[in-house]
């Protein structure tokens, strides 16, 4: 594995007159330097991909040799398993608890899915009889053209894979933008995909600054879909790009995720739930449960319950097994949380745990945030309805269950939920949720046969799931006409039969 990644456009590796440094927010040691694309490089990398597109040699591949391939790089990714997560926690922070299992091991079990789905999906299908021409139909189901993947710094191989390995599956070209604080998992699966043989100019890899390389992307005319999971705000901006050329479009976005301990819930184990849906990742996913909603009767008993066992958290270097929680991503996003700390103490909650960047031995360099709990929250603080994207849990009390239903769906974002309690109960309450995906007694249970997405702001689309390769493909009916003679058309009904 090599400390310098240079860009992958049409089958070959391009350096560029640029760089980045990629450090670890634990010690902020170098880690690799990563090509830095511009919009020139997009231009080339979607023009290879139109041009792989256009010659046709993938996508006229039949569908169960294209999942083979998949699966030898599903297979080369496992094989490199503690490599890669290792690689992915020293440069996001992500603990090496949480890389080895779902940023590397979910994703090769994703695109092992995928390729699944591939060799039993219906590609042409024949319907029923049209009658009364007589006449038959065929849908067929074909690849779309062009993708362009744009992934994000907290979970980027397995958000790669949800994009490229249905948009692959389906005889697509992809261009893909990983964010410039983690792109180095995405372009170690270019590698994987090179080495097993894909066609040049099928897969393209461009690393650059979200402005101009990303938008330019997005907005790109020879892409015809984007896929993207990011920031609701930038999401709508794809989404403002895509009417002009009515590009279709995947929208992964923001959460806000609501988690509801109910009154008969196993306590001790709702609130270690309710600590591993907030403190996961080191709170850097969009789908984090970040507002807990109790009941007010229980309030002091569950708080005094939370607290202390948030306080058994370890932060610390996110290579080292026992630790917990690591480093916020850069000291932009660290700063960012901190800003949330002071405008939540104005709005008048209450920190009953952490709430500071620590210091000291262990944290002289890197970027950190202790595990932070609020109490004292109201659901129309900023804390409450924005994403703060860190190990930052708020909690909200609620009188019934009714009343934390409205609470919980009194948000912009609709991507995860979660209800703690009695089976029955749990999954009533589930059912009147506004959220993509709503975990019962547990969190995080993401699995590549289920779809992930969300309601409202938090996206168009799902990822994941049997219809996966249904957002990647257009859908064509082909009708045959077994009429007869020229009398026995549909156009007589307008248009006399010729004499």
């Amino acid at each position: 594995m090599t400390n310098d990644y240079p860009l992958y456009i049409d089958g070959k590796w391009i350096d560029t007159d640029d760089s980045y440094e990629i450090r670890s927010p634990a010690t902020e040691e170098l880690v690799a330097t990563v090509a830095k694309g511009d919009v020139t490089h997009v231009d080339a990398a979607v023009a290879a991909a139109q041009a792989a597109f256009d010659e046709g040699t993938w996508r006229r591949t039949p569908p169960a040799e294209r999942a083979a391939l998949i699966n030898t790089v599903a297979e080369g990714l496992a094989a490199r398993g503690d490599e890669l997560a290792a690689l992915q926690s020293r440069e996001n922070g992500a603990t090496i608890r949480i890389t080895g299992a779902l940023h590397v091991g979910l994703s090769a079990a994703q695109l092992q899915y995928v390729a699944a789905i591939a060799q039993a999906y219906e590609w042409e299908t024949e319907g029923p009889a049209i009658e009364p021409v007589p006449a038959t139909g065929i849908v067929v189901r074909e690849p779309i053209g062009v993708v362009g993947a744009i992934v994000p710094w907290n979970i980027p191989l397995l958000t790669t894979v949800w994009k490229i390995g249905p948009a692959l599956a389906a005889g697509n070209s992809v261009v893909l933008k990983p964010d410039e604080h983690a792109p180095l998992l995405p372009l170690e699966l270019a590698r994987e995909f090179d080495a097993a043989g894909l066609p040049p100019g099928v897969l393209n890899v461009v690393s650059g600054d979200g402005e101009p390389v990303g938008a330019h992307l997005s907005g790109h005319p020879g892409v015809r879909k984007v896929a993207f999971t990011g920031s609701t705000a930038v999401g709508k901006s794809i989404l403002r790009q895509s009417a002009d050329s009515v590009r279709r479009v995947t929208l992964e976005l923001g959460g806000k995720g609501a988690n509801v301990i109910l009154d008969d819930a196993d306590i001790d184990m709702a609130v270690d739930g309710a600590l591993f849906a907030c403190m996961a990742n080191n709170g850097e996913a969009c789908e984090a449960g970040t507002r807990l909603l109790i009941p007010s009767s229980r309030r002091d008993e569950i708080v005094d319950k939370l607290v202390a066992r948030a306080s058994t958290l370890r932060l610390g270097d996110p290579l080292e097994p026992t630790t917990h929680v690591g480093p916020i991503i850069s000291a932009d996003q660290r700063d960012r949380i901190l800003d949330y700390f002071s405008i939540a103490a104005d709005e008048g909650a209450t920190i009953a745990l952490g709430g500071r960047s620590p210091a000291g031995p262990g944290f002289e360099k890197g970027y950190w945030i202790e595990p932070t709990i609020f109490v004292d929250v109201t659901n129309d603080m900023r804390i409450a309805r924005e994403e703060v994207f860190g190990p930052v849990l708020v909690v909200l009390t609620y009188d019934s269950v009714d009343d934390a239903v409205k609470i919980a769906n009194d948000t912009n974002y609709g991507l995860s939920a979660g209800v703690w309690g009695s089976e029955a109960r749990a999954l009533e309450v589930a059912r009147r949720l506004d959220a993509g995906m709503v975990w019962v007694n547990n969190w995080h249970v993401i699995h590549p046969a289920y779809p992930f997405g969300g309601y409202k702001e938090s996206g168009l689309g799902r990822e994941g799931g049997p219809n996966a390769i249904d957002e990647y493909v257009e859908e064509k009916f082909i009708s045959i006409d077994r009429s007869g003679g020229i009398e026995n058309k549909a156009f007589a009904i307008v248009i006399d039969p010729a004499s």
